[in-house]
């Protein structure tokens, strides 16, 4: 008897309220919102991949720079400079090839801190009429980071370049 009740009180609503079910209301808001989650989703991993190779070519032209101000010999050998680099960039799971490195040394006087710049070929020490002789080395190292999809209105490809400068031994 009660089952009838329900029914027929069913029957009794307005023809509006009864066609007011949300049932499918969801799985059409997902359906529209889950390309923008996924959209969003990749475009965090690749902003994550493109600012760790960032920080792994920064720590391979530390690590060159760090070989380097060990002495006058060593800061101008380009040779080691470069493995010691490569070294660093291949084990954090990098591509050696994917990796340029430069280095320079410039000289000075320090007088209180102030560095005046000389010529110098970073091999021997130098006079200076006040404050000691120092010698310099920059080594620039640089990447390419290649994305995982191609996004219009944004290169394929993008060039990172980081310089570590460091003090030589002497």
């Amino acid at each position: 008897m009660r089952a009838r009740f329900l029914h027929r009180s069913w029957t009794r609503l307005p023809l509006f309220t009864r066609l007011r079910s949300d049932s499918g209301q969801h799985l059409v808001e997902l359906a529209l919102v889950t390309p923008v989650l996924l959209l969003l989703l990749v475009g965090m991993i690749e902003l994550g991949r493109f600012a760790f190779l960032s920080i792994v070519v920064a720590n391979a032209a530390r690590t060159g720079a760090a070989f380097a101000s060990q002495g006058l010999v060593q800061s101008v050998d380009t040779t080691d400079i470069q493995t010691a680099a490569d070294n660093d960039f291949q084990n954090n799971g990098q591509n050696v090839s994917n990796l340029t490195v430069s280095s320079s040394t410039s000289c000075g006087c320090d007088s209180a801190g102030t560095v005046t710049s000389q010529s110098c070929n970073g091999s021997g020490a130098g006079t200076c009429g006040t404050g000691h002789w120092v010698v310099m080395v920059s080594v620039t190292a640089s990447g390419t980071f290649n994305s995982l999809f191609g996004y219009p209105g944004l290169p394929k490809s993008i060039s990172v370049s980081r310089t570590s400068t460091m003090r030589v031994q002497q």
